[in-house]
């Protein structure tokens, strides 16, 4: 509860539900403190904000980002008057902004200049990537506000990073707590709409890639996971239309599919159930465009 009133879809409820159901203590799994999927989810953050205590704040994001939700975002932050500082990561050469030692480094040094306590990730899955690993070198947590259903890895605690070109992911940490708003994600571009969408599909060579795996290498194996995994996949796949016309209803189903699947991966500890051959080849593609210089495509459109 926030500010007195409730948000009405708390998915970590029923997550949590589901795991103490199957025999998984959630406290073990590392599930944030809130995950909000509603109307005006946005609004909670501030309330959050103040009642957690906390004294400098960073909100990390990029132009777009900032220009889509920052309205939703920025006046309650600065109602609770709590010390704030915006960072606008800059793009690279390319025009792209990406997650590799440039960012993080100027992610950072703006924590340090602030003496922020806590960091804002605004933004889609890069500037996530950004925030996570810049807030985990800082000992400091960061909150979440996704400004468009495209990725799965909102609540990962892997940070990929395109170190010196290569891509690499290193342990990073997770959200403290995540408010996505069905307002802000409904109105997001159409490309990063069917990103996430073309991210929630390539779970389709994943599971079987994991399925192969465990038959074939005796590597671990969770069916509690698979499924999950699998019903997030079939709820995108049975509602694309709804998903492809943008409507609220549509960006809802998208996005709790995209954090189910990342849970998925929080679960089982590792990103087997939401990751195989079509991650492999993405970030390959990732690291050649950036070794000539040519404009990014978005994660999900490559996976």
């Amino acid at each position: 509860v926030f500010g007195g009133e409730s948000i009405l879809n708390d998915l970590r409820s029923a997550i949590q539900d589901k795991l103490i159901a199957a025999g998984k203590p959630p406290a073990e799994i590392g599930l944030p403190d809130v995950i909000a999927l509603d109307h005006g989810a946005a609004r909670g953050l501030a309330d959050y904000v103040r009642q957690s205590g906390y004294r400098a704040l960073v909100l990390v994001t990029d132009g777009p980002c900032l220009e889509a939700a920052g309205p939703a975002v920025l006046p309650g932050l600065e109602q609770t008057g709590i010390s704030l500082g915006t960072v606008i990561v800059h793009p690279n050469a390319a025009g792209d902004v990406v997650a590799d030692e440039a960012s993080v480094v100027q992610v950072l040094l703006d924590i340090q200049r602030h003496s922020a306590d806590a960091c804002i990730a605004l933004g889609s899955g890069t500037v996530h990537d950004i925030v996570r690993y810049a807030a985990y070198t800082s000992g400091i947590p960061f909150l979440s506000v996704p400004t468009a259903p495209s990725v799965d890895g909102f609540t990962s605690k892997g940070a990929p990073l395109l170190i010196r070109g290569e891509k690499i992911t290193i342990p990073a940490i997770g959200p403290a707590a995540l408010f996505a708003d069905l307002d802000v994600l409904a109105a997001a571009p159409v490309p990063l709409v069917a990103a996430g969408f073309g991210d929630m599909l390539g779970k389709y060579t994943s599971l079987f890639d994991w399925r192969f795996g465990s038959v074939t290498a005796n590597e671990p194996f969770d069916p509690f996971v698979y499924e999950m995994t699998r019903h997030a996949l079939m709820s995108c796949v049975s509602n694309a239309g709804e998903i492809g016309r943008r409507t609220p209803e549509g960006a809802a189903i998208l996005m709790q599919a995209l954090i189910e699947s990342g849970i998925a991966m929080l679960i089982f500890g590792q990103s087997h159930p939401a990751s195989g051959a079509e991650h492999h080849l993405s970030h390959y593609w990732e690291m050649a465009f950036i070794r000539s210089g040519r404009r990014q495509l978005l994660h999900g459109a490559k996976v």
